[in-house]
């Protein structure tokens, strides 16, 4: 039976995956690569480190004879991390700046004070913020030495993590990128769909030092045996995010899925049709049902299971993320502990890059219990109080969401969500959906389906919210008052 290798290359690891013809997952590979942080504020990747996690968990899976009858593969990926690479040999030329960077908030800061983010937002859907490729492309032109004399040669292309998978994995030195990571460069015009000569100008980017845009299901090329033991057609390569708005079925107009990843991302399908912006939200690029680009709205949000590992890594108070939901059950409420999420400024709706996290409330009696279940509480309020905008702003009837993610297998942070956003919690059995969205784009361009929304959907377990509103609201209104105390321009 014909089936579908997805690559899933995250922040901090990369999931490999062979799927047979209705989406079950037959052969699951995972390896983690490493965080750099060489100073504050900054977080860089080392491609070598990111491509040698892309090598181990593809030979992993086509090792396996369950994956024998692989007919395509595809890729999805973090999409505003951005590499400088040597067009002739695909060689990163300096560590990558990973999209939780914050190194060019100043400059942001000074752009928008001219008055530059109309235009932005008019071409690309998007705001002036660090989060963003070309602001970190700007920065390498200015901080790396020769590097821009290099590019004006024709030996540099900025790579988005996609467009260097796909050049690694193929070595066609054919460097090409798909529009929904296009879409997040700033450089980008979503309705045009081509990069922009004025928003280039504007960062000191030649066009021609950026990939080749397809859409979404399109042939990338093929893997070279030599490389990683398998000769593939790679037929898609697709944003996170919009993959999992695929991997979830949400190609009807206004069906909308939430990821609880790194960070949190609410995405709106909208179609054809550029949506009316809505404050605080992002317009980007999607795919429809047959993998051709489409409109989405995207409530985009940089502390989500990053928080649960901060848990872990930086205090020490849980030894594994699967520890935090029984502990936080352990009492009945944070004891009023809140933990303001802006340890990366804020996304939506507030981008604050300057914006600072916070441990606020504490008491003699908090333990790390009542931390443990803050940090599941600023995820869910966070996403509440985005759906709350939705709402309010954008007049989105919001009953229910779609979930996935690795934290969404956790039920108390489930309940609390649907509690917190007053609608039912929908949780796939399967809530890998991103890898499931590659996958989806690749047998579209294999020929698997017809249509994205004739591929098999897993079973749904519903979680009803129980919070009555005017509880909801209160909850609501002490999240706000209490972010705003961390708020750099508060």
């Amino acid at each position: 039976m014909s089936g579908i290798i997805a690559i899933d290359a995250g922040t901090t690891g990369v999931t490999c995956l062979y799927l047979d013809a209705e989406l079950n997952v037959r052969v699951r590979a995972y390896a983690e690569f490493a965080q750099h942080f060489p100073s504050p504020g900054r977080v860089e990747h080392h491609a070598e480190e990111l491509l040698a996690a892309v090598d181990r968990t593809l030979a992993e899976v086509v090792s396996d004879p369950l994956a024998k009858d692989a007919v395509a593969i595809g890729i999805t990926n973090q999409r505003e991390t951005v590499f400088a690479c040597e067009r002739s040999s695909g060689r990163a030329l300096a560590p990558g700046i990973v999209w939780q960077d914050k190194r060019t908030a100043p400059e942001c800061a000074r752009w928008r004070a001219e008055g530059r983010g109309d235009l932005v937002r008019e071409r690309t859907g998007l705001v002036i913020d660090p989060y963003f490729s070309g602001t970190k492309i700007h920065w390498m032109l200015r901080e790396h030495e020769g590097l821009r004399a290099r590019a004006e040669r024709g030996e540099v292309v900025f790579a988005t993590v996609d467009t260097l998978i796909v050049e690694h994995l193929t070595g066609a030195r054919r460097w090409r990128t798909d529009a929904t990571n296009a879409s997040r460069t700033l450089l980008f015009d979503i309705d045009a769909r081509g990069f922009d000569p004025d928003l280039c100008a504007w960062l000191g980017v030649d066009p021609g030092w950026l990939p080749e845009v397809l859409p979404p299901r399109s042939d990338f090329g093929r893997t070279d045996p030599a490389r990683c033991g398998v000769a593939l057609p790679i037929l898609g390569t697709i944003g996170d995010q919009q993959s999992a708005l695929l991997g979830q079925g949400a190609v009807a107009f206004g069906a909308t899925k939430l990821t609880f990843g790194t960070g949190c991302f609410l995405l709106v399908q909208c179609g054809e049709q550029r949506p009316v912006a809505v404050q605080g939200f992002l317009t980007t690029l999607a795919s429809d049902a047959v993998g051709d680009v489409s409109y989405a709205l995207e409530g985009a949000l940089f502390m989500g299971g990053a928080l649960v590992q901060w848990l872990r890594d930086g205090l020490g108070i849980i030894a594994d993320a699967s520890e935090t939901e029984a502990l936080a059950a352990s009492v009945p409420d944070s004891g009023g502990v809140v933990l303001a999420p802006g340890f990366t400024g804020l996304g939506a709706p507030y981008w604050d890059a300057g914006a600072r996290g916070a441990l606020l409330g504490l008491t003699r009696g908090t333990t790390r219990a009542h931390v443990v279940r803050a940090a599941l509480e600023a995820i869910a309020m966070q996403n509440a109080e985005l759906i709350e905008l939705a709402r309010t702003e954008g007049g989105l009837e919001v009953d229910e969401l779609v979930v996935d993610g690795g934290a969404a297998a956790n039920d108390l942070l489930m309940q609390m969500q649907a509690d917190f956003c007053g609608a039912r919690i929908l949780r796939p059995a399967e809530v890998e959906a991103t890898a499931r969205g590659a996958a989806v784009l690749a047998g579209l361009g294999a020929g698997l389906w017809g249509r994205a929304d004739q591929v098999p959907r897993p079973a749904l377990e519903v979680f009803e919210p129980r919070l009555d509103d005017t509880e909801r609201a209160r909850r609501l209104d002490h999240w706000r008052e209490s972010l705003a105390r961390t708020l750099s321009r508060s």
